[in-house]
């Protein structure tokens, strides 16, 4: 599986204890998510935007979006927010540095598209 596999899994996670594992995994402990709602450091903390997101929009499924990019020790990638199938409903645009260990130090996150209020 590769990164972006593991991450949109992470974000799909809805048992708390396997989320939490999951971020481990993929997060350095001293690893940050910033988005336009969110900016925390810690695994904790990701875990916690994680289980926020999925309680904002229940029943809807992160998938892989068309764009992937990499070099050195940076990634990009889009991912879609929306029903199993269906139309996504939010697309966001993602740009990670990975630790020399191949976790993720960070990750600065862009919404592309947002549901309407």
């Amino acid at each position: 599986m590769n990164l972006i596999e593991r991450y949109v899994a992470a974000w799909n996670e809805t048992d708390a204890d396997a989320r939490a594992k999951a971020v481990a995994e993929l997060w350095t402990e001293d690893g940050t998510y910033t988005d336009p709602l969110a900016d925390v450091k810690g695994h904790d903390a990701i875990a916690a935007v994680i289980a926020g997101a999925q309680g904002m929009f229940p029943g809807l499924v992160f998938t892989p979006g068309e764009v992937y990019d990499a070099h050195h020790h940076i990634a990009r990638f889009t991912w879609h927010l929306g029903p199993e199938g269906g139309e996504a409903v939010a697309v966001g645009f993602d740009v990670v540095e990975l630790a020399e260990d191949g976790r993720i130090r960070t990750v600065l996150g862009f919404l592309d598209k947002v549901p309407a209020a």
